[in-house]
């Protein structure tokens, strides 16, 4: 491509204003942008250590660097999660260096760290936000090592970029290895059993390669439906095996995408990084940012409910293999689990799929939105979308004034991430006097429409799209006009799942569900013993979803509070003894879930893992106080979102719980919820 793509009037990465032009971006753009970013971003932060008394403007042209480089990366970043090809790929991974370099460098800028010093004297406590986004970046001077010696600070950014790398690498390894397996299927004997939207899609797929039958990929909606309505054992098996060893030894292609190698050099490089910084170990560095006071109250908190869960989660096993006939593999009991339900509770996850077309789940979500916020989203046409299949919705509050936007990216689809996120777009920001409002990224991968047929949600899916819409909303009705404290920025990270787990909640209740649902072919909303039924099984096996969820997290903070880093068989026998104490179903040998965990070692997890759970306690005593003033209360809902959603980061997690509950969150609520009976001990927080 000719050079003129580094000049700035026709670089779309480099549009000064308004939303990325996304389908405008090419990777051979990414180069080119970031370099002049930088180079302009190094030149304002010379002009910036020459101001030897900082003000308040000061501070915002502080913010505006972090902000511009958000604004340039953060569409490369996005693209390459959800759209990444080959070139893109490359591009990503020979600019990623160029950013980590930036970031660690300012992070231990010795003279910025000392105008910061001097603003927080001049601030003291007497301008709130502005003080809490000094404090913060004075921790993450810090944290970014800027006390250290100076060989300790190169040393320090020796580690940075290679890890940001190997975490990059941990990712798109995954992405390759799900994306690489198919099962080409003619008999429709061998796919008994799955739903009719994974068949129809396989066919449609089978199709396009000019092949008969059906061709199922390993997509998550496509790998939960074998696993739990296939008949055939082998096929459930066969999905099992391929889903748990990806990127691993004991995939088809050990050598090309072994995610092993990858794991013990996160895990040293992130030990000897937090020595370097005076930490005993990579745990301790990672609580600096969040509620949790040391790694000790972490751990007791994790075994504290998993005591209390593990022989509710025992007793559901037995009850499953009992139902079963004879002892469960762990690829029988998502399928056990469904029969049971449907035997128990006369409700099948199919049969209530039909009445969750997502078009409909969408319009009720955002009246919901509308109810409890006073708030409008209105679809438009999304201007240069990544993909055909991008939505996007203008925000307002009820007078018409704009609030901001929502991108929606919903389908799985080959070269896009698994799992679902929220992710920032554009931050809410007002610096020197120019005002941007919050856009947010929404993704998950559900089922695709097929010919005429929605696309069509389980329950499960409907969940995960309500705990997606709530980090959005935390994002969007942030009213804090610092970037680096809006929305979900700056929020202590074992707090930012409370908005997304309290607005699950809502998924569950008879009024909501009437409307979000409607039969994709009759309109009739999910019949009333339907929804009695389906609240009934809510704590349906929750037992194994709690242990589940707590091996996860105990071993993501144990492999991160070693004395010394953990590597290979160690890994795997740290894994072991933690799913001995915790889980009560054994995986088998070839199970290398740890080379799939991408939310610690390629996301913002590490060590944090057990935020979920932690947050899952905030969540369910805040949804408490609307049980007990009304689920719709618009007074209640007024206080939540002044109280946690529009403060963002800009107060301590705890106090911000505190004024809108008026106490410290309890336990209960959450042992009440899931149906996990307490025991008399000592409340974890």
């Amino acid at each position: 491509m000719t050079a003129h793509l580094s000049d700035h009037d026709e670089n779309p990465l480099l549009a000064a204003d308004g939303l990325p032009r996304f389908a405008a971006i090419m990777p051979e753009h990414v180069e080119p942008a970031v370099q002049w970013l930088l180079r302009t971003q190094r030149d304002a932060l010379d002009g910036l250590r020459d101001v030897e008394e900082p003000t308040t403007d000061w501070l915002e042209a502080f913010e505006k660097i972090h902000e511009s480089v958000h604004r340039v990366w953060g569409p490369v970043s996005h693209l390459n999660s959800v759209v990444s090809s080959p070139e893109l790929r490359d591009a990503y991974n020979r600019c990623l260096p160029l950013v980590t370099e930036f970031e660690t460098a300012l992070g231990q800028d010795a003279v910025l760290h000392r105008r910061f010093v001097a603003l927080d004297e001049r601030i003291g406590a007497t301008k709130g936000t502005e003080a809490q986004v000094v404090r913060h970046a004075l921790r993450d001077f810090r944290l970014g090592g800027v006390a250290l010696p100076e060989a300790d600070k190169a040393k320090f950014r020796e580690l940075m970029t290679p890890l940001a790398e190997l975490q990059a690498s941990f990712e798109q390894n995954l992405m390759d290895a799900t994306d690489a397996f198919s099962y080409h299927e003619t008999d429709p004997d061998k796919l008994a059993g799955l739903p009719a939207i994974v068949l129809d899609g396989a066919r449609k797929a089978a199709r396009e390669k000019d092949l008969d039958g059906w061709l199922l990929a390993l997509n998550g909606p496509t790998y939960v439906a074998v696993v739990t309505h296939a008949e055939s054992e082998e096929l459930r098996a066969l999905y099992y095996r391929a889903w748990a060893t990806r990127a691993s030894d004991q995939s088809p292609e050990p050598e090309r995408w072994n995610n092993a190698p990858l794991i013990d050099e996160i895990l040293r490089l992130r030990h000897e990084a937090a020595v370097l910084l005076g930490f005993s170990d990579y745990a301790e560095l990672s609580l600096a940012t969040k509620m949790a006071g040391s790694p000790g109250e972490v751990i007791d908190f994790l075994r504290d409910l998993a005591g209390r869960s593990r022989e509710r989660a025992t007793d559901e096993l037995r009850t499953l293999s009992e139902y079963a006939g004879r002892e469960l593999a762990p690829w029988d009991v998502s399928y056990y689990g469904e029969k049971l339900k449907q035997d128990r509770f006369r409700l099948s996850e199919e049969e209530i799929r039909a009445y969750f077309p997502l078009p409909r789940v969408l319009d009720g979500l955002f009246a919901l939105a509308e109810r409890l916020y006073g708030i409008r989203l209105r679809a438009q046409e999304a201007d240069a979308p990544w993909h055909s299949t991008v939505g996007y919705y203008a925000i307002s509050h009820a007078d018409g004034t704009p609030l901001g936007g929502l991108y929606t990216d919903l389908f799985a689809r080959p070269n896009k991430r698994s799992g679902a996120w929220m992710n920032t777009c554009v931050n809410r920001a007002r610096l020197s006097g120019e005002t941007q409002l919050p856009v947010a990224h929404l993704v998950c991968n559900f089922s695709s429409p097929v010919d005429d047929t929605p696309s069509l949600l389980t329950h499960y899916d409907v969940v995960t799209l309500f705990h997606e819409f709530g980090h959005s909303l935390h994002h969007l009705l942030t009213e804090v006009e610092y970037p680096s404290l809006s929305g979900i920025n700056g929020v202590a990270w074992d707090a930012v799942e409370l908005p997304s787990q309290f607005f699950e909640n809502y998924a569950w209740l008879p009024e909501v569900l009437r409307e979000i649902s409607g039969h994709h072919e009759t309109g009739e909303p999910l019949p009333d013993e339907k929804i009695a039924t389906l609240n009934e099984s809510r704590t349906f096996l929750s037992g194994l979803a709690m242990v589940r969820q707590l091996e996860f997290a105990l071993f993501d903070f144990e492999l991160h509070h070693a004395p010394e880093p953990q590597s290979g068989d160690e890994v795997r026998a740290l894994l072991a003894r933690i799913r001995n104490e915790v889980a009560v179903i054994q995986p088998p040998d070839y199970n290398r879930f740890e080379n799939t965990f991408a939310h610690i070692f390629a996301g913002g997890y590490a060590a944090g893992y057990y935020s979920y759970k932690w947050a899952e306690v905030l969540a369910a005593d805040a949804f408490a106080a609307f049980e007990e003033a009304g689920a719709f209360d618009v007074a209640t809902a007024e206080r939540f979102r002044r109280s946690i959603l529009a403060v963002g980061g800009s107060r301590d997690a705890m106090d911000a719980f505190v004024e809108f509950r008026g106490r410290e969150p309890r336990l209960e609520p959450l042992l009440r919820q899931t149906g996990i009976t307490a025991r008399r001990r000592s409340q974890a927080t």
